[in-house]
């Protein structure tokens, strides 16, 4: 296809403005099903966890056709906390979609993915998605969304951007909110017209930068990139510049083309074409794919530092190696090798000999979703209470802080303020409207640690937050986050129906009976300060004494189910959440003899 055929966009948005949904139904649109094809929902998202949590963790490459052009799509994370591949994969793109939700408006993440897109100077288009929604307020959102445009600081000729009204859920757009809804085609008359073809030509030497690593089981690694510079064919030698300046031979054995969202293998690939190739199984996010006799080296993307660390661990617990498949720090090792060869913004730094290993990523969720895919990989594990990274500059600590937004019921403020102060949160704004209320605050990175449970749970569920990084800033002092001690188990043992009943009066129980526990495992939170050692297995003392009436039931209250975010969140400094693939448990960190007190 001619090069001037090709148009090369970004899908940029907060979390759950619709990026995903508005590209199955672009697909749709462009032709690319059969019509009585049978389309799963949420395409782009093809991985377990994305589906579970209707989120999109990963970015993605496809393709649809409308008339004679090609319409490659890169569908972006929407969380910050994903924003390393996000800064990776604009740097593909020719012009980015800003998708912004007609109720909620602009969003922290909004102004995380815009300020990426504006850095590399990509022209937008503004998508006023959900308009179908019952309380959409569509000139309001185009408001707030020029106003956006101005705090960043963009050009003029920026600021001058369309505006495209759309539901993409129900596949139409509009130029005017007055225009018939027929389907998508207003879109793709602004991509075709508003976003520039691929700069660069065929006849200069071959340059793709690596932006996104796949993996293929029978082709192994697959580096993915914009052909900035020459084409690519099949069987053709060429030579890998690495991110440290190294220069390794190569033969490309595949190229393959995006095409919805598969890959289809071609034999050759032009100039401005998304493309993945394999032939090398060392190549990494960063390097330069380039000619053997005109070595062209494009520079690496500038990545924003991680903010938050944990520590991996191999399980050293009394029931290591019952569950994991792979269990000791040199498959940590190599796992977690693998991982920050695909994700530029994770770093991995050893303890030492067997100790384990410090990992630092960009917030609670990042590392989180890395420890499930792990978990579900078969790993057995533990990590240590979620540190945030320091600075120091001129002799003064600083810290980093987040721009923290809360949407919620007026009913609620009033808890939410006293939460969030207690966490060092200072607020910027309030505002108010037909009983609900918008928090703005700047609040330290440490003091979001474990909140977002809490925080449903005072707004019964229905408030929202979000939050993106702003800046480091001076330290603020200690955080006291748990006031309450721990339910440690004295014993490895079986949980027991009638000790549980027994403890319950004492606190909150995590688990349900006839689960086993060891010595040093967390069985509840005990209601007072300082940790209550206990017996979970201790049963009725039988007697031939009958009770006069009937004996007491046995009536267990719901326990409390932690998710891993929730036990990450919830452990102290001594303590570990222990991870495999079929639990995930709390622990003391030292299990000493506990039941000697």
């Amino acid at each position: 296809m001619e090069q001037s055929k090709i148009r090369n966009i970004a899908i940029i948005a907060h979390v759950d403005h619709g990026k995903t949904t508005l590209v199955d139904e672009l697909f749709k649109f462009g032709g690319m099903f059969r019509d009585n094809q049978k389309v799963a929902e949420r395409l782009m998202d093809s991985n377990e966890l994305e589906r579970e949590r209707g989120i999109t963790i990963t970015a993605k490459n496809g393709s649809f056709h409308y008339k004679d052009y090609r319409i490659n799509i890169i569908d972006t994370p929407g969380h910050a906390d994903f924003g390393g591949q996000v800064e990776r994969v604009l740097k593909m793109a020719d012009g980015a979609l800003l998708l912004v939700d007609a109720q909620e408006g602009p969003m922290p993440q909004t102004f995380f993915v815009l300020k990426k897109a504006l850095a590399l100077a990509l022209p937008i288009i503004v998508v006023i998605n959900k308009i179908d929604k019952p309380a959409a307020r569509p000139h309001w959102a185009v408001d707030q969304v020029f106003d956006l445009f101005v705090r960043l600081n963009a050009p003029d000729h920026i600021l001058d951007f369309p505006v495209v009204y759309a539901s993409g859920r129900d596949g139409y757009a509009i130029d005017n909110l007055d225009d018939e809804h027929k389907d998508l085609s207003p879109l793709c008359e602004h991509i075709i017209k508003r976003i520039p073809a691929p700069s660069g030509s065929g006849d200069d030497p071959l340059q793709v930068l690596v932006n996104s690593i796949d993996y293929s089981p029978y082709l192994g690694r697959l580096g993915i990139g914009k052909i900035t510079g020459g084409h690519l064919n099949i069987n053709k030698d060429i030579v890998v510049v690495m991110r440290d300046g190294s220069i390794k031979p190569a033969r490309i054995t595949k190229v393959f083309r995006f095409e919805i969202n598969q890959k289809v293998a071609v034999d050759t690939a032009c100039c401005g074409d998304i493309v993945a190739i394999s032939g090398m199984d060392e190549v990494t996010v960063g390097c330069t794919y380039t000619d053997p006799l005109n070595v062209r080296p494009l520079p690496p993307m500038e990545i924003d530092p991680p903010t938050i660390s944990m520590s991996f661990i191999p399980n050293d617990s009394p029931f290591a190696g019952r569950e994991g498949q792979f269990v000791t720090s040199r498959h940590l090792a190599d796992r977690l090798a693998k991982e920050i060869m695909a994700d530029v913004a994770l770093q991995v730094t050893p303890l030492g000999e067997s100790m384990g290993f410090q990992v630092a990523g960009r917030g609670e969720l990042h590392l989180s979703i890395l420890i499930e895919k792990m978990r579900r990989e078969g790993y057995e594990f533990q990590v240590t209470r979620p540190q945030v990274i320091f600075q120091e500059k001129n002799g003064k600590k600083l810290e980093p802080f987040e721009e923290l937004t809360i949407d919620v019921d007026e009913n609620y403020v009033g808890v939410v303020m006293e939460k969030l102060g207690q966490r060092k949160a200072r607020i910027q704004t309030m505002d108010t409207g037909n009983g609900m209320a918008r928090l703005i605050y700047f609040v330290p990175t440490r003091g979001l640690l474990g909140y977002r449970s809490e925080f449903l749970t005072d707004t019964r569920g229905m408030g929202v937050m979000n939050y993106v990084f702003h800046s480091y800033d001076d330290y603020v002092g200690e955080i006291r986050y748990r006031t309450r001690g721990a339910m440690v188990c004295m014993q490895t043992c079986k949980t027991v129906a009638y000790a549980l009943f027994n403890l319950q009066d004492r606190g909150r129980l995590f688990l349900d009976p006839g689960v086993d526990v060891y010595e040093g495992q967390i069985v509840g939170e005990h209601c007072r300060e300082g940790d209550l050692i206990v017996n979970p297995a201790k049963s009725k003392k039988l007697t031939n004494m009958r009770a006069s009436g009937s004996d007491e039931a046995v009536i267990l209250t719901p326990v409390q189910n932690m998710s891993l975010e929730d036990c990450i969140a919830y452990i102290n400094e001594d303590e570990l959440v222990e991870v495999t693939p079929a639990n995930i448990r709390l622990r003391k960190r030292h299990l000493r003899k506990w039941g000697n007190g």
